[in-house]
C-alpha cells in the first residue's frame, strides 16, 4: 500500500484560499444585510372578528398586474438596452487591434445584420400600429420573430395580417412567426 502524500501542492493552497475568501464574503454579506424582521408598530390588528369571512384571501402585498402600457414602455427598454450593449460590444470587436482582417469582416458584417434588423424591427411595429393595433413591440433575431401588440381580441385575420407584414418585411419561415396579445 501506498503512504497517502502529505505534500501540499499549489492547487491545495489555491483551493483552500478561495474557499476562504467565499467563506468571508458569505459572512460579510450576511452581516451587512439589513435584518428582515417585521416592524410590530406598522402592523395593524382587527379588532371586529366578527365580520371576518374565511376562505376568502386578499392578497394585500400581491403586485398588480402591470398596465398594457408599462409593459410596452418596459419591453422598448429592454430592448433598447440589449441592442445597445450589442453594437458596444461590436464596436469594441471592430475597433480592436489584435484583431485579423477576416475577422474585422465578419464583424462588420454582424453590424450589418444588426443594423438591419432593428430597422425591420422599427418598419414591422409601425405597420402593424397602422393596422390599428394601438401598441406593437417585434423582437426579430434573424431566425425567429415575435410581435406583441396591444389588443382586446386578437382574431385569425389580424393574425394573418400581422403574419403578412413581417414575411414582406423579412426572409424568416412563418412557422418560426410568434403573435403575442397584451390586453
Amino acid at each position: 500500500m501506498k503512504k497517502p502524500s502529505i505534500i501540499i501542492g499549489k492547487k491545495q493552497i489555491i483551493m483552500t484560499c478561495l474557499t476562504l475568501m467565499l467563506a468571508v464574503a458569505v459572512y460579510i454579506n450576511y452581516a451587512a444585510s439589513p435584518k428582515l424582521a417585521p416592524d410590530s408598530s406598522s402592523m395593524t390588528f382587527r379588532k371586529d372578528t366578527d365580520s371576518i369571512k374565511y376562505g376568502e384571501t386578499e392578497f394585500v402585498n400581491a403586485p398588480a398586474e402591470p398596465a398594457a402600457e408599462d409593459y410596452f414602455a418596459q419591453a422598448r427598454l429592454d430592448k433598447m438596452k440589449d441592442r445597445d450593449e450589442a453594437v458596444q460590444t461590436l464596436q469594441t470587436m471592430i475597433g480592436g487591434g489584435d484583431v485579423t482582417e477576416d475577422e474585422m469582416v465578419v464583424n462588420a458584417l454582424d453590424a450589418v445584420q444588426v443594423s438591419k434588423l432593428i430597422e425591420s424591427e422599427g418598419t414591422i411595429e409601425s405597420l402593424v400600429k397602422a393596422q390599428g393595433f394601438q401598441d406593437c413591440v417585434a423582437y426579430l433575431d434573424g431566425e425567429n420573430a415575435k410581435v406583441v401588440v396591444k389588443t382586446e381580441g386578437l382574431d385569425k385575420a389580424q393574425a394573418a395580417s400581422i403574419k403578412e407584414i413581417i414575411l414582406g418585411e423579412t426572409e424568416i419561415p412563418a412557422e418560426n412567426i410568434r403573435i403575442f396579445e397584451v390586453k
